[in-house]
């Protein structure tokens, strides 16, 4: 790519990996080669950035842990590591402002220092906090909403380098669609999200019948502050999660190293290797871990985000959408009924998690009901691929059927005719789009792909590379 001196000097001066720089997501289902991997010190290099990128009509992503198990952050371009931007700025009563690039675990021991802490966390925090809210992240509770949700200011550069603030009483409407904005509206550099005062969870884990929590699935959510539900494909089997509140102090979990993390861990990635060859393996190797490691009851209580994180253990493939609760039960009858019929041979849990209704525009989650997500799963041990193809199409087939939105950070199957039937201000959110990023700064193949009308035209120079295999 042609760029002046001056341009190529300032951005070099900003890089943190050489030229030829492979960037890969935590799962390595996706990868892109940089132009420039470079870090900004400050909104006022980020605005230099963002002109030169309109000058030379060159594609800008900004990249956090690259936890996303899609192409949303891939840029061949530039892309913006936010690490260096990760300052703690203030608190206020239980309000806390920070810059965008501050990672989710730095952003806890800030909140704990002042007594405070996030009320509802997804599985793990090594996201930026701006890369959270991006795609509506999101953790588990009918009482709580995504961290989209909590969000009640945030400051971003668009595609003019223009800095614009929005909150709850000044300029809503941007702050509505930049809450879940998905890259496309700008670079987020300052993040304002609610708090509550620290608090200790006390979460109590237990086998379940599957049949059992599918029938009185309502109660079952409903029957502590934070419920998770995991299943065991090709049997009955499933463990409820449940978390509250306590005025308690630290009772570490149960955890045991050789069945944790021997067994659990580097045991089962061999036998997911081996089931690579015989995938007839799979069912007895569910039901053989169920009763070794969750066939019992556990409990603990630990500080919040201790208790809402764990450990993901090795790359996946993911899939996962939100339905309305109330169709949530036959959506999963339903696909019981498909792994048990099909033949497909698939890898433990599927993840049932409950998220109560917000009013952000693209999160999954928008309307006034109360959603369940339904995550699907296939490990890639040792990175090996693994097939998955087959079960994503019956699952998101069965999705739609019952009114689903994707997770926005997963690889899926809705495009921007799905969206605009799907969610009641997708349009609006274009619109803000086309004013914050009139020039495409901010586009790259997935936001393409997704979110802008069937033949739109290209203004940036922006592809990226893929190690899927589209064979699987």
């Amino acid at each position: 790519m042609d760029i002046s001196k001056k341009d190529a000097e300032f951005l070099n001066s900003l890089r943190i990996q050489p030229h030829g720089f492979e960037f890969q997501n935590w799962a390595r289902t996706f990868s892109s080669r940089p132009a420039y991997y470079v870090a900004p010190k400050s909104e006022q290099d980020i605005v230099r950035i963002v002109h030169i990128a309109n000058m030379h009509k060159l594609a800008v992503k900004a990249v956090g842990s690259g936890h996303s198990p899609s192409d949303i952050a891939c840029t061949n371009a530039i892309m913006l590591n936010m690490d260096r931007m990760n300052r703690f700025i203030s608190c206020d009563a239980e309000v806390a402002t920070v810059q965008g690039g501050m990672r989710l675990y730095q952003l806890h021991e800030e909140l704990k220092q002042r007594q405070l802490a996030l009320s509802n966390l997804g599985s793990i925090s090594d996201q930026s906090i701006a890369g959270a809210i991006a795609t509506a992240t999101h953790g588990t509770g009918v009482r709580y909403g995504d961290m989209s949700d909590m969000v009640v200011g945030l400051v971003l550069i668009d595609g003019q380098g223009r800095r614009q603030e929005c909150n709850l009483s000044h300029n809503r409407a941007l702050l509505d669609a930049a809450r879940c904005h998905l890259g496309a509206l700008g670079i987020v550099t300052q993040v304002t999200i609610k708090c509550e005062p620290m608090f200790w969870l006390h979460a109590v884990q237990e086998p379940e019948s599957f049949l059992n929590v599918t029938q009185d699935l309502h109660t079952v959510a409903e029957s502590a502050e934070h419920v998770r539900i995991w299943w065991f494909p090709h049997t009955d089997n499933a463990v409820v999660w449940r978390a509250n509140r306590t005025q308690s102090r630290s009772h570490k979990s149960p955890e045991s190293f050789i069945r944790d993390r021997l067994y659990g861990f580097h045991i089962y990635q061999m036998q997911l290797l081996k089931a690579r060859c015989f995938p007839e393996t799979i069912p007895q190797l569910t039901r053989e871990h169920f009763g070794r490691r969750f066939g019992f009851k556990r409990e603990w209580v630990d500080e919040g985000f201790r208790v809402f994180n764990f450990d993901c253990l090795f790359p996946q493939y993911v899939n996962e959408w939100a339905v309305p609760l109330d169709l949530a039960a036959a959506a999963l009858r339903e696909l019981q009924n498909w792994t048990d019929e099909s033949g497909a041979r698939v890898h433990f849990p599927v993840e049932i998690r409950f998220v109560r209704g917000t009013s952000v525009w693209l999160s999954p989650a928008y309307g006034d009901q109360v959603v369940c997500y339904i995550g699907v799963i296939m490990y890639r041990p040792y990175h090996r691929p693994v097939p998955y193809k087959t079960y994503w199409r019956a699952f998101e087939r069965i999705m739609r059927k019952h009114e689903g939105r994707p997770h926005w950070a997963k690889a899926h199957g809705m495009f921007f005719n799905d969206f605009v039937s799907r969610y009641p201000r997708f349009n609006e959110f274009l619109e803000i789009r086309n004013q914050c990023d009139p020039h495409h700064v901010f586009m790259n193949d997935y936001l393409r792909r997704h979110i802008l009308p069937p033949g739109a035209s290209q203004n940036t120079e922006e592809s990226q590379i893929s190690t899927e295999n589209p064979r699987l």
